[in-house]
């Protein structure tokens, strides 16, 4: 085999290689974007959890004040 057929394979294979990873960049650029994606989402629900969460801690707590008045009636 001579040096330029040497050189070809090698070449091939280096172009190979690279077409492999210009293929796991895509695919790991495209789960990120999907896992920004779903980030956000469970952020934006876990905000709306925290806020009815609260609400029902104050209707709770009005609940309990109000029996509390009733029981020193």
């Amino acid at each position: 085999m001579t040096q330029v057929d040497n050189d070809k394979l090698e070449l091939a294979a280096l172009e190979s290689r690279v077409d492999e990873l210009i293929k796991t960049i895509e695919g790991l650029a495209s789960e990120n974007q999907a896992l920004r994606t779903q980030q956000a989402t469970l952020t934006t629900e876990r905000a709306a959890l925290i806020e009815k969460t609260e609400q029902a801690r104050t209707r709770v707590e009005a609940m309990i004040s109000r029996l509390k008045a009733m029981e020193t009636r």
